[in-house]
């Protein structure tokens, strides 16, 4: 057996393995499918030693964290601004402004427009931590965020389960467990990067350069927040701060591109649709529902005990008494109740490998494809896994 990761291919690529190794030899890039992966760029200087196989949760079939009792709360910041520009109900932000200020730093996500991607990156203050606020339903390079964590300091770090699973295990290793607390969240999956740039590449033609992205707002109310907020670097119009107090994102009337998944948004029909998502989101994905290795793990709380709520509601799970402790600290509203109750809605196994799979993804790399060709073969493959089913 290989003592190194030379043969592992589809994996989560969370880049866990390029910062454990002694050499700085792994890289990450996009395989031919779209999705991250990591490759040894100078083979010559690996020394076997097994590190990088050591903290990769692609390679191990437990999770790295035991199973704990679980506490869950349906919670919501007390700050109406901070509520309305959050996904759900902004207790993700509320963590990590309360550990910014005991002296923490955080680890977290924001999109990059030049680049096209999400990407991790470390914030000191509140200012800087709040490009992460909202949800990124994209795969998110971690490399140059995870590098610049020095394992003597204290962090929050956040991510998709997989990515926070192999945390887990590297900072264990490195005996510094302490000094972290991690955070995940209920994921759904990742879609190809393909997938992703194709929608841009469309909206450009509309909007120019492409100034910010959000996946989320409640111009509809919560429960149809599944929009795509897209701004034109050069558009024109008059300025208006509709994202609420925080200033964050200050766009022009007539910059940006509001398309709702309810009313046939192109990417969340490829991404809901489910068959674009990584591989290792099907075959290899041990993290749903109440299996995770995180500190502290936050979604929406769908279902019914908060269906009338328009604000938006968090979904609140402690896997640990630092999670507890954390979670508590913040000023936000909680209210507990069984973890079945919070997690209602949520998905509970990984789904299957689609038929078609390798279809949609050569279909999304196509620059032959336009995205609306696209979303109807996603249809079609879609049918046809309902009747294979």
């Amino acid at each position: 057996m290989l003592q190194n990761i030379s043969d592992i291919h589809s994996c989560y690529g969370c880049g866990v393995c390029a910062i454990a190794c002694s050499k700085q030899i792994i890289n990450l890039h996009l395989n031919k499918d779209g999705f991250y992966e990591p490759y040894i760029s100078e083979p010559d200087k690996c020394t076997d030693c097994g590190l990088c196989r050591e903290v990769c949760s692609y390679c191990h079939a437990e999770i790295a964290l035991e199973e704990n009792p679980k506490v869950a709360w349906g919670a919501w910041s007390k700050e109406e601004g901070v509520r309305r520009v959050s996904a759900s109900g902004g207790v993700g932000f509320e963590i990590g402004r309360t550990l910014i200020a005991r002296g923490y730093q955080a680890v977290s996500v924001r999109y990059n427009p030049q680049k096209n991607q999400a990407e991790h990156y470390v914030a000191s203050t509140v200012e800087e931590f709040l490009p992460s606020m909202g949800s990124k339903y994209i795969q998110s390079y971690t490399l140059d965020g995870f590098k610049a964590v020095n394992r003597k300091g204290k962090y929050l770090v956040t991510g998709t389960p997989c990515q926070i699973d192999s945390f887990r295990r590297y900072i264990r290793k490195f005996r510094c467990e302490d000094n972290f607390i991690l955070m995940d969240f209920f994921c759904h999956g990742v879609p190809s990067k393909w997938v992703w740039d194709k929608y841009i590449k469309e909206l450009r033609n509309n909007l120019g350069e492409i100034d910010h992205v959000a996946w989320r707002n409640k111009l509809n109310g919560w429960h149809d927040s599944w929009t795509v907020v897209v701004d034109g670097k050069e558009s024109k119009g008059e300025v208006v701060n509709w994202h609420g107090s925080y200033n964050m994102l200050i766009r022009e009337k007539k910059g940006f591109i509001n398309s709702q998944w309810t009313k046939g948004d192109s990417f969340y029909n490829m991404f809901l649709g489910n068959n674009c998502l990584g591989k290792a989101c099907y075959k290899k994905c041990k993290f749903k529902y109440d299996h995770s290795s995180a500190d502290i793990r936050i979604g929406d709380m769908w279902g019914g005990t908060y269906h009338n709520d328009e604000k938006g509601v968090t979904a609140c799970v402690a896997f640990t008494q630092k999670g507890v402790d954390a979670l508590k600290e913040t000023t936000c509203e909680y209210h507990e109740f069984p973890f079945d109750t919070v997690a209602e809605g949520q998905v509970k196994e990984a789904m299957k490998y689609p038929f078609g799979w390798k279809l949609i993804i050569n279909m999304s790399k196509s620059d032959r494809i336009s995205m609306k060709l696209l979303v109807l073969a996603n249809r079609i493959v879609g049918k046809l896994n309902r009747i294979v089913k």
